[in-house]
């Protein structure tokens, strides 16, 4: 354990203000949040076959019974803390009920005429299993005739084989229900750039991080991810139209796409005899991202004001209950328009605001700092900044139209990180005289400053101690006052790192796992070799292949030149260096390393002509990603 601080007298100061502010004595949500509970979740942690550890359930048991915050947590990050803890099997209304708590989304279970629809099984099959045991246990057990996914983010797939046997999606006995995009999204985003967004990761969600006052008090969205198997199953039947109709078991969906709203790939539904909605992950308890500080494609917050718009137009005044992918759902007409309604202004204010200021010459930077939403929203608690916040998503929205360049030249072609925090350092007067200025700001609370002043000294020289404590000191007093448990996670993650050094455990990355590149098509893993060539070792080589795959009947070539790696598929290239035989099962374990090229060669599963020496050279070429880069450090 780190040596953790106490809240200074600024950070408490900060956080009693929050008091001040907003409507502690609207209690709706906690109503809400135990409305129609049936069973709590089932005590222990979820592990694997193995033992390894899964989730644990208990995770933010510390907040139930304390309503007062610690000094060390904003008051209000806190209030959602002991409402995203509130596990168990819950009825939303005749025919639907969720488990909450057993990962950072929940498993949502439909009971049909003849089977259950399970929607979005979570991240991981182990805690996704687990939750539907949980309702087996309290309710009639019976087959799982449909599964759907929302949208694309692993929260809502990675769990489905812990729910049905891809040979009974085969079979025709189960459907798998997803947008249309999603098998691409899905895959794209947890592959091309995983290996990064998985390191990210551990700053935005926090899992190395102790849960307690000090440490993490969940992830504003859930209470934290879990850790298991991610699985895929691609989907059987795609929503392409919107307004199209399902009758699935009995039932009647209406369905409603949403792209590039909070996932590339999501849509809305109705339920005609039960008179539910949902609106996915666009509509819950918290302000969303329109840019996820792990990293991914910035998304259209003016689009998922329009379908959140939409929404309200076709069955807002129809809806009699309204369930999410994520927090608690809302009963009645009104309530539910009001989620809608006020969600949809918050996006196109952060969208629309962004490019008036935009247009009148203030960077995203400044915008960040001018943009707050009207009281009429910043009151409202599903607007908090648990998860997004409109700092980062006015960030976002300007980086959407106008890129990373803010306009200002100074800022076109700076010197690299490193680089400049020498340049910095020398120029005022030193590592120890800026240590000792920082940390007289230290003294009266100024710890934005501290943190970007005392990150260029560790950049100039990462063994300087002192310096790394007192950033880390700073981080640790934003994390206190952040009402974001996102920025909580990623000052505590980067306070722990400063004191104790860029990790390295054995924890799999996941980001490009079997499931996901089996899914992959070709174009998309050619795509994928292409990231992981070295350009700079490959230059100079030339290498043209033809491939040929037996159980796929497809055929592709590949060519490496001019250090990047091209491609065409469904056609051989005259005068091949080589032309290989292999299955694409065989390429798919090659890719992932669960098979040693030299020995599928050996085997005899991959067949070369006139010899194997060339693609032997091309896959040298390929480099392997490390989860634990070093991100607060050089």
């Amino acid at each position: 354990m780190t040596d953790r601080k106490d809240a200074s007298e600024f950070t408490r100061a900060a956080n009693e203000a929050f008091l001040k502010e907003l409507p502690f004595g609207d209690v709706r949500d906690f109503e809400d949040a135990s409305r129609g509970f049936i069973a709590p979740l089932p005590e222990g942690h979820v592990v694997k076959e193995d033992g390894d550890f899964v989730y644990d359930t208990a995770r933010l048991a510390f907040t139930e019974d304390r309503e007062d915050s610690p000094d060390t947590v904003n008051p209000s990050l806190w209030r959602q803390a002991r409402l995203v803890a509130k596990g168990g099997l819950f009825k939303v209304c005749d025919r639907i009920y969720q488990v909450r708590n057993l990962d950072i989304s929940n498993l949502t279970v439909i009971e049909g005429d003849t089977g259950v629809i399970v929607v979005d099984p979570l991240i991981s099959a182990e805690t996704a299993r687990a939750a539907l045991d949980l309702y087996f246990e309290h309710r009639p057990e019976k087959p799982v005739v449909a599964v759907i996914h929302s949208h694309s983010h692993v929260d809502h797939y990675g769990g489905v084989r812990g729910i049905v046997e891809e040979r009974d999606v085969h079979a025709g006995k189960v459907k798998i229900i997803a947008p249309e995009g999603f098998l691409e999204a899905a895959v794209s985003e947890n592959v091309m750039a995983g290996n990064a967004m998985s390191r990210r990761a551990m700053y935005q969600f926090g899992p190395l991080l102790a849960p307690d006052e000090k440490g993490t008090v969940g992830v504003g969205l859930g209470s934290g991810i879990s850790l298991g198997t991610i699985t895929l199953i691609p989907p059987s039947d795609h929503i392409t139209e919107d307004g199209q109709r399902m009758v699935i078991d009995g039932l009647t969906f209406e369905f409603m796409p949403t792209p590039d709203t909070e996932a590339p790939a999501e849509m809305h539904w109705f339920i005609e005899e039960l008179a539910a909605v949902t609106a996915a992950e666009n509509c819950v308890h918290t302000l969303h991202n329109t840019y996820p500080i792990r990293g991914a494609q910035v998304r259209d917050p003016q689009a998922w004001s329009h379908y959140l718009n939409e929404t309200i137009e076709r069955w807002g005044s129809r809806a009699e209950v309204m369930y999410g992918m994520h927090h608690w759902p809302v009963w009645g007409s009104d309530r539910v328009v009001e989620m809608l309604g006020k969600g949809r202004d918050a996006y196109r204010y952060i969208n629309d605001q962004t490019l008036r200021l935009a247009n009148h010459g203030y960077t995203p930077v400044e915008i960040a700092e001018m943009v707050n939403l009207p009281d009429s929203l910043a009151r409202h608690w599903a607007l908090r900044d648990y998860y997004g916040t409109v700092s980062h998503n006015v960030k976002a929205t300007y980086t959407r139209y106008l890129g990373w360049y803010d306009g200002n030249p100074a800022n076109l072609n700076g010197l690299p990180p490193v680089e400049a925090a020498e340049r910095y350092v020398e120029f005022m007067g030193g590592a120890e005289q800026v240590v000792t200025r920082a940390r007289e700001y230290f003294e009266k609370g100024e710890y934005r400053w501290v943190a970007e002043v005392v990150n260029r000294v560790v950049f100039s020289d990462p063994s300087n101690q002192e310096a790394r404590e007192l950033e880390a000191d700073a981080m640790e007093q934003l994390a206190y006052q952040a009402e974001s448990a996102t920025w909580r996670n990623a000052y505590l993650t980067a306070a722990q790192e400063l004191r104790l050094g860029s990790p390295s455990l054995p924890i799999a990355a996941d980001s490009a796992s079997p499931d996901s590149i089996a899914a992959l098509t070709l174009e998309m893993i050619f795509n994928y070799l292409g990231v992981r060539l070295n350009g700079p070792e490959a230059a100079g080589r030339e290498i043209t292949l033809n491939l040929t795959f037996p159980d796929t009947n497809q055929n592709a070539w590949l060519k490496l030149a001019n250090g990047a790696l091209s491609h065409s598929v469904e056609r051989s290239a005259p005068s091949p260096d080589a032309t290989i035989t292999l299955d694409r099962s065989t390429l798919n374990s090659v890719v992932t390393g669960k098979l040693e090229l030299q020995e599928a060669i050996d085997s005899g599963e991959v067949g070369a002509e006139p010899d194997a020496g060339p693609l032997v050279e091309l896959i040298s070429l390929l480099d392997t990603f490390d989860l634990w880069f070093p991100v607060i450090e050089p």
